[in-house]
């Protein structure tokens, strides 16, 4: 049955209320399409009506293409879009931190893979010493529209120039320092593959990078105990000439400031001794000059008197004395005659 066209716009224009929701669901009933098309249609509709709607979790976004061109970016809940094949949309996770490893795979799990990973974390350091560095990398999505559209293979990307920062960081230090100075090897490594992602437009934003534990091939186990052995006894003798050092300079040290104090001492009291004798022979010059006659006396007299004490036997004669030599042996006659 045909809608009467005519008739309602006629009704419109006289400003007629439009028909009863009865009649015209009446009409609907008794429209009939030929055969299933009816049938097809409403299937159709269905179809179109849940491709043009969907929903974005939280933590996700979604990225809207048309015929395959970027149009928008829509955030969590419900949207609407148009039917498939017009418009295409990727849902993709923002929030979650997804996870790299090199040098852990499992050989039960991944036998084929094992090899591979084992050859990425064998490294050439610095000293030319091979070690085997596995460590992990985290990251998450920070730019969903260039992780999609700016790089072909973001994983793989990401993974080579993990491989090849890693090294990077590794031929600069010697096989102790990657040993046991994991963490700053970490930062480092981070800090360069960060700055090559975001010159590459990936889109990726890396959360922390997780050194394990480093160690050398057993090839090369024995060899690396014997350096290490070696280096302990070096630093043991270095330790030890240190000590002996350390006691032997300040101890000569110390002696060395007391003789130069001792020969300062000494130095000061004979220039202080010779300017006292100096100054007393000066003032004794001077009363000298000006009075000779009593000078010489006076000296005379404490010549005597610094002699005198000194004598056992004194013999006082005068000096017009003759033939004094029998008195000088009256001892020797009276310890005789005792």
């Amino acid at each position: 049955m045909s809608w009467d066209w005519e008739k309602l716009k006629e009704q419109q224009k006289k400003g007629d209320m439009p028909p009863q929701i009865d009649e015209f669901v009446k009409k609907i009933n008794d429209f009939k399409l030929p055969g299933g098309a009816f049938l097809v249609v409403l299937i159709i509709a269905a179809l179109l009506s849940t491709t043009m709607v969907y929903t974005v979790k939280p933590g996700e976004v979604g990225v809207i293409q048309r015929f395959g061109k970027y149009i928008r970016t829509t955030q969590p809940g419900l949207h609407f879009k148009l039917p498939a094949g017009i418009e295409l949309v990727k849902k993709v996770n923002i929030k979650l931190v997804r996870t790299e490893e090199f040098g852990s795979v499992s050989i039960a799990a991944r036998e084929t893979r094992f090899s591979q990973e084992s050859s990425a974390t064998l490294m050439l350091t610095g000293d030319l010493n091979v070690g085997l560095v596995p460590w992990i990398v985290q990251y998450r999505i920070e730019d969903p529209y260039n992780y999609l559209f700016k790089v072909r293979d973001v994983q793989r990307f990401l993974r080579d120039m993990s491989e090849a920062t890693m090294r990077l960081v590794i031929g600069d230090r010697s096989i102790d320092e990657v040993i046991s100075k994991r963490d700053e090897i970490a930062v480092e490594a981070r800090e360069l593959l960060q700055k090559e992602l975001d010159q590459a437009e990936t889109g990726v934003h890396i959360a922390t990078i997780e050194m394990k534990k480093t160690d050398v091939p057993e090839a090369v186990q024995p060899s690396l105990n014997e350096v290490n052995q070696a280096t302990q006894e070096k630093e043991q003798m270095i330790y030890q000439a240190k000590e002996d050092y350390n006691k032997a300079i300040p101890a000569a040290k110390g002696e060395a400031d007391r003789t130069i104090k001792a020969a300062e001492g000494y130095a000061l009291d004979r220039v202080n001794r010779a300017k006292g004798d100096a100054a007393r022979f000066t003032s004794v010059f001077n009363e000298y000059i000006k009075a000779q006659d009593v000078t010489k006396r006076r000296l005379y007299l404490e010549a005597l008197k610094e002699i005198l004490p000194k004598m056992e036997q004194k013999y006082i004669i005068d000096s017009e004395q003759k033939n004094i030599l029998p008195l000088l042996n009256l001892g020797k006659q009276n310890g005789a005659g005792k």
